[in-house]
């Protein structure tokens, strides 16, 4: 399997605190793979390095068929590069409606002079169309984004994410605050993502991870302790005693 992304022997400390420790890992380029560990294992930081809020202080981050390193690039050059990041708590515009946060998240030309001469096509509304059937909000394209339930706010930003046509999704604790009909919906969404571009799920929920069935990689004090399937990870005994144990 050819990586799309490679993180390799990436260290990163804040006063002293080692956050990540030679972390090493690559994820394929249609992947699904969630990321767990106790909390302080170093899940945000890694987040943070590979969308450029944060500068390791040693290692390499590669990015794609050509090897691009992440490093040289700031976080507006790594968006348009084609990674997205979706934080936990939703960030819509509640007072427009859902039809018009997928518009304002369309990829297109953000020159100031493009901007004041955009309007929307007829391509743009057939995408924005598209895009709100793919995050079930197809029923929801004229309600204003407050009046969305928590979970239907979530897929409302990952639907803003898509309209960017990233090839990396990286999702924070998606199931936080769902309901369980959500969550079950949620699950599909995210399966369904990785068929066409890699999504990488950081979550505690091991309920939802095991409904994703995915390759799971376990992080501890900023490093991989664990890798491989649920089950896989679950039976190792250092994983039991430093996260599923408590």
């Amino acid at each position: 399997m050819t990586a799309l992304l490679e993180v390799s022997g990436v260290s990163k400390s804040f006063d002293g605190f080692r956050a990540i420790n030679d972390l090493s890992f690559n994820i394929g380029a249609k992947e699904l793979r969630a990321v767990i560990g106790p909390n302080g294992a170093g899940k945000t930081t890694f987040m943070d390095i590979v969308t450029g809020k944060t500068r390791p202080d040693k290692g390499r981050v590669l990015w794609g068929e050509r090897s691009v390193s992440l490093l040289k690039l700031n976080e507006a050059q790594i968006a348009r590069a084609g990674i997205g990041r979706k934080f936990q708590r939703p960030t819509v515009f509640e007072d427009q409606t859902v039809a018009e946060n997928l518009t304002m998240a369309l990829k297109a030309p953000r020159g100031p002079f493009a901007v004041l001469c955009w309007k929307p096509s007829r391509a743009s509304e057939t995408r924005v169309a598209e895009l709100a059937g793919e995050v079930s909000l197809a029923d929801r394209l004229t309600h204003k984004a407050g009046e969305l339930s928590h979970g239907q706010k979530q897929w409302l930003e990952i639907g803003m994410l898509l309209a960017q046509e990233p090839r990396l999704l990286l999702v924070d604790e998606p199931a936080a605050g769902m309901t369980l009909a959500e969550r079950g919906q949620t699950t599909t969404l995210l399966r369904r993502l990785a068929e066409t571009r890699a999504v990488v799920v950081v979550e505690h929920d091991m309920d939802f991870v095991r409904r994703l069935n995915c390759k799971v990689t376990v992080l501890h004090q900023g490093a991989v302790l664990a890798e491989g399937s649920l089950d896989h990870v679950s039976a190792n005994p250092d994983v039991i005693d430093v996260y599923l144990g408590r």
